[in-house]
């Protein structure tokens, strides 16, 4: 049985299918350059009058935002399950992204007014690529038999990877490297770190046009949307009813909530507490990025021969322990001092990169954080497959997805508010430790189906 329903199209050609998995090389600069590795730690370190206060802003952003996903997710979730034309909503969504990107140009560093005006930029454009990406998602089952989904989806997965290495190639070589940047931005006034919004939002804009004009959609129905919404909304409810019924899969879901807002604040907020303590910028802040972004892939080949020789629990258990091993390390590193006490040299001015004895150590916990991040999250969409009955494979996905979103918030508002109360960066990876904890904690009371 595939999942190909009456009136949609038998399958899509290849060159439809590879232009939907470029959406995944469209969307993901915008989490390399702007979220993750060079705009976010330059906001926190430059733009705000703090680091700290730099910090607790952005995980106020992140929090607003991760709020707002949470709640109108199951709703455009619905319309998209409604069975109505996907692009439309794709096209509005990505252009509320490009907009909010592309005025992170005008954060300039120091700036004291309009700074909330940059905020909501942020909030704008990562509440934008993150519904488009519903929608987007909300088209595989359209383009594939459903014993195919799996080879289509992980080549966008990795299309997306390659697409985020590449955008942090280009601003180092374009950028931040050469001694006049491409286009004659000026590093004094730190151009080159705002020049990633405006990029994310061209590199989105321009990627997402072979999926417009290639990939089938579902022809647009006359169901007004406020049904849609109703009807998909009741039909949440009822999966959410029947859980009751399926306790082994609330522990994994409460539990992934867990440790899956810890995985992502690791990510998020390593960068920005080492620009802060190292005083990194662009150069060393995509250096990082893309040593990263080697482990991961490199960890996701070797979490998938452990998620078939151990199963998916044990991959996942070890995973987040060993992240939160990770933030330990990190968080046992300070101003001249190492493993919580031992002296260590922080770096100099004009010195090698990441030559200084503090920094080696902070790689080291970062690369162990690259390995353990594909595994943790890959091994959980496997444990779902086996844990869901066959007959609501689609409801469980679906549930599985709205577990990632429905907590996003809290480990942004706790760094937030832990940050502000301390006024330093250093204990909110306390706040990631706890989060990562927890969740593997929980996960003893999954039990994994046989599967051998």
């Amino acid at each position: 049985m595939t999942a190909i329903s009456e009136g949609m199209p038998r399958e899509a050609g290849r060159l439809g299918k590879f232009s939907w998995a470029l959406f995944d090389w469209a969307n993901q600069p915008y989490f390399t350059v702007v979220t993750t590795f060079i705009f976010a730690p330059y906001f926190t370190s430059f733009v705000a009058s703090t680091p700290a206060e730099g910090q607790a802003y952005w995980g106020y952003t992140q929090a607003i935002a991760g709020a707002l996903i949470a709640i109108l997710s199951p709703v455009f979730g619905s319309i998209a399950d409604a069975g109505g034309a996907r692009k439309p909503w794709i096209v509005f969504f990505s252009s509320l992204c490009a907009i909010g990107a592309f005025s992170l140009w005008w954060a300039a560093p120091g700036m004291e007014s309009g700074i909330f005006w940059i905020l909501a930029g942020i909030i704008v454009g990562t509440i934008g690529v993150e519904f488009s990406i519903v929608f987007n998602n909300a088209m595989l089952p359209s383009l594939v038999p459903a014993e195919r989904m799996g080879r289509l989806s992980g080549f966008g997965w990795g299309l997306g990877y390659i697409g985020g290495l590449i955008a942090l190639f280009i601003v180092l070589l374009g950028f931040s490297l050469p001694e006049v940047p491409l286009f004659g931005l000026s590093k004094v006034t730190h151009e080159p770190d705002r020049i990633t919004g405006p990029m994310a939002a061209i590199w989105l804009i321009v990627f997402i046009i072979p999926m417009l004009l290639f990939t089938p959609d579902r022809p647009a129905n006359d169901l007004p949307k406020s049904a849609a919404v109703r009807q998909g909304l009741k039909s949440l409810m009822t999966t959410l009813r029947s859980l009751k019924n399926y306790r082994n899969i609330i522990f994994f879901l409460i539990a992934r909530m867990f440790y899956n807002d810890g995985i992502l604040a690791l990510i998020g907020f390593s960068g920005i507490y080492a620009a802060g303590l190292f005083n990194w910028g662009t150069t060393e802040l995509g250096i990082f990025g893309i040593l990263i972004n080697f482990f991961a892939i490199a960890g996701c080949f070797i979490g998938g021969y452990l998620d078939d020789r151990l199963g998916s629990k044990p991959t996942i258990v070890i995973s987040v322990l060993g992240l939160a091993f990770a933030s330990v390390g990190v968080l046992s590193i300070s101003d001249g001092q190492v493993l919580f006490g031992l002296p260590a040299a922080m770096p100099v001015e004009e010195g090698a990169l990441f030559a200084s004895p503090a920094e080696m150590v902070f790689m080291v916990f970062a690369f162990i954080m690259g390995l353990f991040f594909g595994p943790a999250q890959a091994a959980s969409r496997t444990l779902i497959a086996r844990m869901a009955p066959p007959e609501k494979a689609g409801e469980f996905f679906g549930l599985f997805a709205l577990s990632g979103k429905a907590t996003a918030f809290v480990a942004p508002l706790m760094i937030g508010i832990v940050t502000s109360a301390t006024g330093q960066q250093r204990p909110a990876m306390i706040v990631i430790f706890i989060l990562l904890m927890i969740g593997a904690a929980l996960m003893s009371f999954v039990r994994e189906p046989a599967h051998k």
